[in-house]
């Protein structure tokens, strides 16, 4: 019987039988953590669908998460374009890193994944509201008041680009995204779903364009 990491064509024989595995968060993009897995590593993590590895240190395989909890469920497996390096994209359940932070590498550059990181915050001051927290104070007004925010904010930044101000045009800018935002997980939604969104608009007028070329 093929085994269902056959079909991923990996070149087991080039890494001596372990491959290296790069973790990323499906939702922020983050590079969450690096490791190796042997044909059973893999295997299991297919099975079970929590990322499992083989340490080289221990020789034996673990499941991320199997002591802290912090499991890394899988959402989709790709091989590099010389099948030696697998990428996985995870939905972190917890902190990954076993220092208590959400990632095991360390970096400033971190505008990609900065705007995932607000909605966590976001969430939180939606779930548990403070008061000293101005997002609380707006998820206690309603819809209603958020969504107002977010139309006052839209002409602000209006107005700031008819004046050619930059700095308020970033400055409104800024206000009006973080209001969408707490607009969106008012009703349950998040950013990443209006990226999808987009995505498959593109690929449809991609594909609208191909065929009017091929006429």
């Amino acid at each position: 019987m093929l085994k269902k990491h056959d079909l991923l064509n990996l070149d087991w024989t080039k890494t001596n039988g372990m491959i290296p595995v790069i973790i990323q968060d499906y939702s922020s993009s983050e590079v969450l953590m690096h490791g190796y897995m042997n044909q059973d590593a893999l295997t299991k993590t297919q099975e079970n669908g929590l990322v499992t590895f083989y340490s080289r240190t221990k020789n034996c395989l673990w499941t991320k998460g199997e002591i802290s909890g912090n499991y890394l469920k899988v959402i989709e497996i790709s091989t590099d374009c010389d099948n030696d390096t697998l990428l996985i994209l995870v939905a972190a359940q917890g902190k990954t890193c076993h220092l208590g932070n959400s990632s095991c590498f360390i970096s400033n550059k971190y505008n990609i994944n900065f705007l995932f990181k607000l909605e966590e915050i976001i969430e939180e001051r939606k779930n548990e509201f403070s008061d000293d927290s101005y997002t609380s104070s707006l998820y206690k007004s309603g819809t209603s008041r958020i969504a107002q925010k977010v139309g006052e904010e839209a002409i602000e930044t209006i107005l700031a680009a008819m004046n050619k101000d930059q700095i308020e045009l970033i400055n409104e800018a800024s206000d009006l995204i973080y209001h969408l935002v707490v607009l969106l997980h008012d009703q349950d939604l998040n950013f990443n779903l209006v990226i999808d969104n987009l995505k498959k608009r593109r690929e449809k007028n991609l594909n609208t364009n191909s065929e009017k070329l091929l006429k």
